[in-house]
């Protein structure tokens, strides 16, 4: 069974920095892209930053130079480090595991439960 468990959420003032983790069981986890997603009520989920099996990433424009994945396959495990966070940060963010070498969600299978993120300015 496929598993995925987000971590790190929270409220922080805008300047600070969060690190999300996402931690995966029940599947190959090196044979997949993983990707973070956020989800404003009332829109459709947006893709923030994905990274690929073969380590490639890509970042939505808003989050380019602030926010950095990563992923570490020894502990199937993916991170979003976010810093200097803004206001418009704020949202709930999914994880998501695909195979696929897009960050479009509809590409992505399995998603995670989301985690709050929010930025007080």
């Amino acid at each position: 069974e496929v598993q995925l468990v987000e971590s790190g959420g929270g409220l922080v003032q805008a300047g600070e920095s969060l690190r999300l983790s996402c931690a995966a069981s029940g599947f190959t986890f090196d044979d997949y892209a993983v990707g973070w997603f956020r989800q404003t009520p009332g829109k459709g989920r947006q893709g923030v930053s994905c990274i690929n099996s073969d380590g490639s990433t890509s970042y939505a424009d808003s989050v380019k130079g602030r926010f950095t994945i990563s992923r570490d396959n020894a502990k199937n495990t993916v991170y979003l480090q976010m810093n200097s966070l803004k206001p418009e940060d704020t949202d709930v963010y999914h994880c998501a595991i695909g195979d696929t070498s897009s960050c479009v969600s509809a590409d992505f299978s399995s998603w995670a439960q989301g985690t709050q993120v929010t930025v007080s300015s």
